[in-house]
């Protein structure tokens, strides 16, 4: 079950190298342009870094052997 007005936004770090996904509920007169940009200052991208570093990470030697017949 979802949360009902929830809304994904795109945020993308101040060099411009990185980009993540936002997901929030805003009230109706909110500023959205302010409310990214505050969002993108504060995001932790360093730690948006390595966790991205760690998810594709190559193991070497844990590839599968294959079977000899």
């Amino acid at each position: 079950m979802s949360i009902p007005n929830v809304k994904r936004f795109r945020i993308s770090s101040p060099d411009g190298a990185q980009s993540a996904t936002l997901m929030a509920v805003l009230p109706k007169n909110a500023d959205v342009d302010a409310y990214l940009a505050e969002a993108s200052q504060r995001y932790d991208w360093k730690a948006h870094a390595e966790m991205q570093q760690r998810q594709f990470k190559v193991r070497v030697g844990q590839q599968k052997q294959k079977k000899a017949k």
